[in-house]
């Protein structure tokens, strides 16, 4: 069973920084896309970011872009994201995701079988 486990978030003033880290086991991650998306309080689910399976590709919503950086590290079979430079509008629970079919810029390309970590921005 391929279980996904997202750890990293906390309290952090405006302006300062956190890594999530999302370790998957059950499964070799090599080869494979994963993301990562959020959901504020109240809201739906917001795409924030996508790596390729070699890393060389990513892909940054515009409400993340130049602050936030997705890395994954296939022999710890973990995947990262540091965010710098935090906001507010980013408190949200944050979610990794394993590409399972489509397109790899789609959220519903992937699955999102993981607890969540909790990112609170707020002085």
């Amino acid at each position: 069973e391929v279980q996904l486990a997202e750890s990293g978030g906390g309290l952090v003033p405006p302006g300062g920084s956190l890594r999530l880290s999302c370790t998957v086991s059950g499964y070799i991650l090599s080869s494979d896309y994963m993301s990562w998306v959020r959901r504020a309080p109240g809201k739906g689910l917001e795409w924030v970011s996508a790596i390729s399976g070699s890393g060389g590709n990513t892909n940054y919503a515009e409400s993340v872009k130049g602050r936030f950086t997705i890395s994954k590290d296939n022999a710890k079979n973990t995947l990262y994201l540091q965010m710098n430079s935090l906001k507010p509008e980013d408190t949200a629970e944050y979610y990794c995701g394993l590409w399972a079919r489509g397109s790899w810029l789609e959220m519903s390309s992937y699955t999102y079988s993981g607890q969540g970590t909790l990112v609170t921005v707020a002085s």
